[in-house]
């Protein structure tokens, strides 16, 4: 078994050679020994740029074949990969750098219509030594910046026995990544994994998927994330499958993707499949290649599942629970779970996982009672970077992760999960879970998407404020919906107040915003 991430490329790619390991619907494929010969070339650039066992790197880019390599090629010289989103602005990345001590960082040139360094161009990073351009021409370049293909050409100074020099300093225990949480509470957090943590991610989900090399997988997502990164492409090179990712977001696009390149594994948030189930003609497409989905957050819509079931030829429907601190994959459904079990859990402990639901005393709770969800395996964070009190706070000295999330076990060890601790708002003494009136809130007929947050209330010290998202021709009102609420919720449930958006703030994996809808009510 690999003990490391090069090592696992150099292994996919005696076993696999030239089978596709990447498909762009832009650039075509690469094969498994190019992306190792490629990795190769960022690792020998790197040596001979004087990059040094443990210097961070970062990633700037969207999907592209060279994210990976150049990923491996961080790793491969014995160096931390840093993974940054493509929706980060200047002054985030930035504060990235500083934090993580980033050395070099490989920028994407033009994407979404701007040219992504220069949102660097007035920003304070001292310890940056290289800013590496991928896909810009020589006359794009801004000061201090060089091309990735100039960069890789660097690879002719360093030779084959020094980079099976530093290959050979990469251990199962040293740094793999530095991985900044999705940060839908405030600023993200820097968690660290070595490589032993990196690559159980990845097994984790080849093992949930059952994913072998005959599987071709839709990573959804950008691979800045573990869901497309460890759980993604590390996954991939671990069964030997072909990774696809989608280039476009829309539900026809996604579409295209799962019929054109006969899909069999996709995961996906829920909205994904709300989308796809909404788009006109969208049986027109053939997705009988897909045998299994999965999806997962606080609120999956029971209706969603139930359509996708009886609406679609998707062999096995899951849904499964995790976060960046435990590599993604903590809970997931089994295969033969009834809908129920799959529309209203995440599932069960994955092999090798303990999960336990814990009181504000830190206590084990009975069956059914709803507390803290903690986690314990050996795919947890090392520590959050330069952060010792979140770490203490999130790992306790029994080895338990604290997760922030609400939920409950069943008799059979299934989670039920309640929602955010953090989204928890108490209504004149009462607890109230958001996520739960959420998900009864996606049965009423007009409304898409539904978000509720806590305002303050002189009387009550909170009450609930909704946003909705309407259902496409719907003209359902704010008195419509607490009409349905006073119907439907104990009172205390009850929003006071509903907003209409088009759509819902999301960051990248498909989760909803709540600071910034609390920030947007109070500009209302």
């Amino acid at each position: 078994m690999t003990t490391t991430i090069p090592a696992l490329m150099r292994s996919a790619a005696a076993r696999h050679g030239d089978r596709p390991a990447l498909v762009s619907q832009t650039d075509g494929a690469i094969g498994y020994r190019e992306l190792d010969r490629q990795a190769d070339r960022i690792a020998k650039a790197l040596i001979a740029d004087g990059a040094q066992p443990g210097d961070c790197a970062a990633i700037w880019a969207p999907n592209m074949w060279e994210w990976v390599a150049v990923a491996i090629g961080i790793q491969r010289a014995a160096g931390v990969m840093v993974p940054l989103n493509t929706r980060l602005k200047g002054g985030e990345v930035s504060d990235i750098v500083r934090r993580g001590s980033i050395v070099r960082l490989f920028s994407i040139g033009h994407f979404l219509g701007r040219y992504y360094p220069a949102m660097l161009k007035d920003e304070a990073m001292p310890g940056l030594r290289r800013r590496i351009v991928l896909r810009a021409t020589p006359q794009e370049l801004g000061e201090g910046e060089i091309r990735f293909e100039d960069f890789a050409a660097l690879a002719e100074s360093s030779s084959d026995a020094q980079l099976a020099e530093r290959e050979a300093m990469v251990k199962p225990d040293t740094l793999a990544d530095l991985m900044f949480t999705s940060g839908t509470t405030g600023a993200p957090k820097g968690a660290l994994f070595d490589h032993r943590r990196s690559l159980g991610g990845g097994q984790a989900w080849v093992d949930i998927a059952r994913q072998t090399a005959d599987d071709r997988y839709a990573a959804f997502g950008p691979f800045s994330h573990n869901a497309s990164y460890k759980a993604g492409w590390v996954a991939s090179l671990i069964a030997g499958s072909t990774l696809y990712w989608p280039e476009a977001y829309d539900p026809a696009s996604v579409l295209d993707l799962v019929a054109k390149n006969r899909i069999t594994v996709m995961p996906a948030p829920p909205t994904v499949f709300q989308e796809m189930l909404a788009f006109p003609n969208w049986r027109d497409w053939d997705i009988s290649s897909w045998r299994f989905m999965s999806t997962g957050s606080t609120v999956v819509p029971i209706e969603l599942m139930k359509r996708l079931q009886a609406e679609t030829p998707i062999q096995e429907i899951s849904t499964g629970y995790g976060m960046t601190e435990c590599c993604g994959s903590a809970a997931h459904t089994r295969p033969g779970d009834p809908m129920e079990r799959i529309a209203y859990t995440v599932g069960t402990a994955i092999p090798g996982t303990e999960i336990r639901i814990a009181g504000p005393d830190g206590r084990s709770l009975a069956v059914g009672e709803p507390g803290e969800v903690l986690i314990r395996d050996d795919k947890l964070l090392i520590e959050y970077l330069d952060n010792p009190e979140a770490t203490l706070a999130t790992l306790d000295a029994d080895g338990w992760l604290h997760s922030g999330d609400v939920g409950c076990l069943d008799a059979d060890g299934y989670l039920k999960l309640t929602d955010r601790l953090k989204d928890m708002y108490i209504v004149g003494g009462f607890n109230v879970y958001p996520a739960e009136i959420e998900k009864q809130m996606t049965g009423l007929p007009g409304i898409h998407q539904s978000a509720i947050i806590g305002i303050p209330d002189q009387r009550l010290g909170e009450v609930g404020h909704a946003f909705i998202v309407r259902s496409a021709g719907s003209t359902i009102t704010a008195e419509e919906v607490i009409g349905w609420a006073k119907a439907n919720l104990a009172n205390y449930k009850v929003p006071r107040g509903v907003t209409f958006l088009d759509a819902l703030p999301m960051n990248s994996t498909g989760k909803v915003i709540k600071f910034a809808l609390k920030e947007l009510h109070g500009r209302a």
